[in-house]
Parts: structure tokens; C-alpha cells; sequence
């Protein structure tokens, strides 16, 4: 221990675990050598036998997992994207199309089933596409102010909406 590292170089004594390392280095670079090194003791532990096989071995079945080309899955015609996306107006083209409104379905009906679907629109929103959708002779309503019934006026089947 009386050697004394040359001129500008620094010499430092690491004790990690079980592990015990000298080093000696430019004193700039200290810092980033002594990460380096302790980094490497880390990934270097001895560990139980049995164990690193086992995590070689998962190593291995996922390098074959990212090695395996990703497999296209064909979209079903009721999962394709309807006109106006995840808009209350395209949900509720979504509705029709299934032909949620073969039968009268009030205000509430509607904005329950939305909610339902985990779709939670103001009322108003729902309201004013309904009547949107009146408006074009896509849908047509029953009753009185406050108290419409919505049904479709014309099936899915006969033409798109919008």
C-alpha cells in the first residue's frame, strides 16, 4: 500500500457483499468507474443454481415470444368504427344500426343504455342528436314535449345514416 498512483490519478477501495475491488483511475472518470463496476457486481452475484436456470430459461422463451411476428386479427363487421367514432351522435348510430330503436325508446331508455356501455353523455347531448337524427328522417319520435318516444323510421338495412 505505500504506491501511490501517478500524478492526477485516484485510487479507491470498493467493498460490495461479498466482493472487494481496488481501482485506480483518471479522478474525472471516478465516478463513472465506480458505477460501472458496481452495476457489474450486481448483475455478477452468485445466485442458487436452480435459479438461474429458471431464469435463463425465461430469457429464452421470451427472446422466442419477441421473435414470433405479431398475428393480424381479422375485424369483425360489428367491430368496425361507425361513422362519427365514440361521438353521441356515432353511438347512437351504433344503437340504430343494431336496431336498438325497432321499438319506441325514451330519453332515459337511451341515455341508460349508453351509460351502460360506459358511454356517460350530458342528456342534453343524447337529446339534441336524437333530434339530429329526427331532423334527417333517420329516426322519427312520439308524444308530447318532455315525454318523446324515439323509434326508427326508416331500418338500418334501408339506407346509412348521415
Amino acid at each position: 500500500m505505500s504506491e501511490s498512483p501517478p500524478q492526477g490519478e485516484v485510487k479507491v477501495r470498493l467493498k460490495h457483499g461479498e466482493w472487494e475491488i481496488e481501482i485506480t483511475c483518471v479522478e474525472s472518470k471516478v465516478k463513472q468507474v465506480v458505477e460501472t463496476v458496481l452495476s457489474s457486481l450486481d448483475s455478477a452475484k452468485i445466485v442458487d443454481p436452480a435459479i438461474r436456470a429458471q431464469m435463463d430459461e425465461l430469457k429464452r422463451e421470451i427472446e422466442a415470444l419477441k421473435a414470433r411476428p405479431v398475428e393480424a386479427r381479422p375485424v369483425a363487421a360489428e367491430q368496425k368504427p361507425v361513422k362519427g367514432g365514440m361521438t353521441c351522435r356515432g353511438l347512437l348510430e351504433t344503437l340504430w344500426l343494431e336496431g336498438y330503436f325497432g321499438e319506441d325508446r325514451s330519453l332515459a331508455d337511451v341515455h341508460e343504455e349508453l351509460s351502460r356501455r360506459g358511454y356517460n353523455y350530458d342528456r342534453t347531448a343524447v337529446s339534441h342528436s336524437l333530434t339530429d337524427m329526427v331532423r334527417e328522417n333517420i329516426m322519427t319520435r312520439n308524444g308530447t314535449m318532455r315525454n318523446y318516444r324515439y323509434i326508427q323510421k326508416r331500418p338500418p338495412s334501408d339506407a346509412t345514416p348521415g
